[in-house]
C-alpha cells in the first residue's frame, strides 16, 4: 500500500472528527466480539435490519422508541415470550412487518438455543453463522459482523468505489491493508470511510484530486 492511501485515509479521518463524528469513531474501535452479550447483540443485529435499504438518520430517530417496545434488547426470552406485545407497539412506530418479525424471530432463536452457544458457533463460521438470521444477506451480514466487533468491513458501494478507485476488487483486501499501516481496525477504517462519505457527495473526486506529498502535513 502506498503513502497516498494512508494519507488520505488520515484525511478523511480528520474531516470525520472536525464534523463532529469523533464518537463514531472511538464507539467503533471499542467494540469487542470477545466481550459480545446478549444484549449488545440483539441492539445491533436490530439497527442492521431496520436501515437495511434505509438513510442512517430515519433510524436514528426510531430506534430509542423501537428499543422501547423490546424491553431495551435486556432479554431474548422475555422479547420471545411477550412476541405479539412488541410485535404491535413496534408496528406502530416502524410499519415493516418483515423486519419487526425478524427481530422476534432472531430473539426466539436465542432463547431456545442461549446466546452462549450462539456465539460460539459465530465465532467459529461468522459469515456463515450470521446468515442463518432472518434479514442478514450477502451485504448485512458484514456491517452486523463488524457491529459486533469481528474484523470486517461492509461492501456498501461507498467502500466499493473508493476500493475501486485504488485498484482493489475487495473491499475487505482494501481496508486491511489500511488497517495495517494506520494501526486501526478494520471496522474502523471502514466506518471513517463512510462517514466521510456522508459528509461529502463527491467524495470519490475529493480523494481522486487530493494533493499528497511526503511532507504534507496530516
Amino acid at each position: 500500500m502506498d503513502y497516498e492511501l494512508l494519507q488520505k485515509y488520515n484525511f478523511a479521518k480528520i474531516i470525520v472528527r472536525e464534523f463532529g463524528f469523533h464518537h463514531e469513531i472511538h464507539w467503533q474501535s471499542k467494540v469487542s466480539f470477545e466481550d459480545l452479550d446478549e444484549e449488545t447483540f440483539l441492539r445491533e443485529f436490530s439497527w442492521v435490519v431496520l436501515s437495511s435499504g434505509m438513510k442512517n438518520t430515519v433510524i436514528e430517530k426510531k430506534f430509542g422508541p423501537i428499543s422501547n417496545c423490546f424491553y431495551e434488547w435486556k432479554s431474548a426470552s422475555l422479547i420471545a415470550k411477550n412476541c405479539i406485545k412488541c410485535f404491535e407497539s413496534a408496528i406502530q412506530i416502524f410499519n415493516n412487518k418483515a423486519k419487526i418479525n425478524a427481530i422476534i424471530d432472531a430473539a426466539t432463536k436465542i432463547s431456545k438455543q442461549g446466546f452462549a452457544n450462539i456465539k460460539k458457533l459465530i465465532g467459529k463460521d461468522p459469515i456463515h453463522s450470521l446468515q442463518k438470521f432472518k434479514f442478514i444477506g450477502p451485504i448485512t451480514v458484514y456491517h452486523l459482523a463488524k457491529n459486533i466487533g469481528l474484523d470486517f468491513a461492509k461492501p456498501d458501494r461507498h467502500l466499493q468505489r473508493i476500493a475501486s478507485m485504488h485498484n482493489y476488487s475487495s473491499v475487505q483486501d482494501f481496508c486491511r491493508d489500511i488497517s495495517k499501516h494506520s494501526g486501526d481496525s478494520v471496522p474502523v477504517v471502514d466506518i471513517v470511510f463512510w462517514r466521510f462519505a456522508t459528509i461529502e457527495p463527491d467524495y470519490v473526486n475529493v480523494l481522486y484530486s487530493l494533493n499528497i506529498t511526503p511532507n504534507s502535513p496530516m
